[in-house]
């Protein structure tokens, strides 16, 4: 099964960890590169990405004839999306033990972020012979 976890954190402008002291910021994105290696070592990862913080992202639609129309940034928010890791895993319960896990990542002074971590399972598709005219 896999599952999509994402990784929340406070605030709508720029990453506050672009603030932190070096050794900090060093220590927490040394954590995400490990656990990233662990994962890809245990054949449970498919993709993990950072993102860019809400004060570089677009919110974008459909114009009229298909063009895509931006409307700034996001709208104020007291959480956004930092980053993400797909998992392909045997329980939603292995899924919850790595989120854990990627929550307690260090932040400023060393200390676990204790972040909230969505888990959701990426859903699949019907199998060919149940589409209609299969």
């Amino acid at each position: 099964m896999k599952y999509m976890l994402m990784m929340n954190t406070p605030g709508s402008g720029p990453y506050q960890v672009m603030s932190w002291p070096k050794e900090d910021l060093q220590r927490h994105i040394g954590f995400m590169i490990t656990f990233a290696q662990k994962l890809g070592a245990s054949g449970e990862l498919v993709a993990a990405e950072g993102l860019s913080g809400p004060d570089q992202a677009k919110r974008v639609r459909a114009g009229a004839h298909g063009e895509p129309v931006t409307d700034g940034v996001f709208p104020e928010t007291k959480e956004f999306l930092a980053g993400y890791w797909i998992v392909d895993v045997d329980s939603p319960e292995r899924a919850y033990a790595i989120a854990a896990e990627a929550s307690a990542a260090p932040g400023k002074g060393g200390k676990p972020l204790n972040m909230a971590i969505e888990v959701r399972q990426v859903m699949t598709g019907p199998p060919p012979d149940a589409m209609p005219g299969a």
